[in-house]
């Protein structure tokens, strides 16, 4: 199966994180191997190596079966509540066999905190060759130091059908006549205006709630709800500071009205399959959709420009 740019993300920060942990486990669990039925001098030795073990909440060495030998060893001190817990049915256990000897789990949500975590498992070996126990190494993902930067969104067309039972029942549904149906070019006038001098650079029409969510440069971690009132009141574009159309921006100006254009078509072309909302993001130049089929559909703006009504509403149920 063909991987997804946030999967090889993932992929990418776990090999790293493999890297900086795998050598360092597998030399403990060597000179844990000579003591491992010392439980004292087990936890005196994990205690000395944890602070060479960056971000690591907890360290512990396994028997051969999975329970647990000793305390978790913590920078906070050793913690007994964990002392012979059996540990062989957690998912970060299964598939350390035959010669793997080093595993970093996927990332799961811890049993006591509750948050993301991570588990490193090193077999011990005797000087045979024979396993003989498990070094175990807990992390917290949001106390890892990530070496990946954020991944970036495809832009590629992408499809999600929606809620069955309310595809099944498309054709018993027929569209309402909104305020914004009736003051759709008030609308859009507007929206183009905050998207191209005002510093917009995402705004979505919901058309049966008559309300529109904006998020603009100056503060791009909230959003705006515009009513319909709003919307058709040039005097808020008072509100939003006069601000150069963004450096960043795919979308040029002039193809912002064309996208709300489409929008309008989409909404008005069928009684019963029709656009519930439309979206507009001038950075990455996706628009999204969402149809009252429920299925939804994210798309680079330039390939939406050519499409005609009929490309839509014959492939949508």
């Amino acid at each position: 199966m063909t991987q997804t740019s946030l999967q090889r993300s993932v992929h990418r920060q776990r090999e790293m994180l493999a890297d900086l942990l795998g050598s360092e486990m597998h030399t403990l669990a060597q000179r844990c191997a000579a003591i491992i039925d010392n439980r004292m001098a087990l936890e005196e030795l994990l205690a000395d190596i944890l602070p060479n073990f960056s971000n690591c909440k907890h360290l512990y060495v396994m028997n051969a079966s999975g329970v647990q030998l000793t305390d978790n060893i913590t920078p906070e001190g050793p913690d007994d509540r964990h002392l012979g817990r059996d540990r062989s049915d957690r998912p970060y256990m299964q598939g350390v066999h035959g010669d793997i000897d080093f595993k970093l789990s996927d990332a799961y949500i811890s049993k006591n905190r509750k948050r993301p975590s991570l588990t490193a498992i090193q077999v011990i070996r005797d000087t045979s060759g024979q396993r003989i126990g498990y070094l175990g190494a807990d992390f917290d993902l949001r106390e890892l130091p990530f070496t990946e930067k954020l991944y970036k969104e495809p832009s590629t067309w992408r499809q999600h059908k929606g809620d069955p039972a309310i595809r099944s029942g498309v054709f018993q549904q027929h569209r309402v006549e909104s305020l914004m149906d009736q003051k759709m070019d008030e609308v859009i006038a507007l929206m183009t205006e905050l998207m191209t001098t005002h510093g917009v650079y995402h705004g979505k029409l919901h058309y049966s709630s008559n309300r529109a969510t904006v998020w603009q440069v100056d503060d791009p971690f909230i959003y705006r709800l515009l009513s319909i009132e709003d919307l058709t009141d040039p005097d808020t574009c008072l509100a939003y500071p006069r601000r150069p159309y963004h450096e960043r921006a795919v979308v040029k100006p002039d193809e912002i009205r064309p996208v709300f254009e489409i929008f309008k078509a989409l909404r008005f072309a069928d009684e019963n399959v029709y656009l519930r909302s439309g979206s507009l993001n001038i950075i990455n130049g996706m628009v999204g959709l969402n149809f009252s089929c429920d299925g939804s559909h994210y798309i680079p703006y330039n390939e939406f420009l050519e499409k005609s009504t009929d490309f839509w509403f014959g492939s949508l149920v």
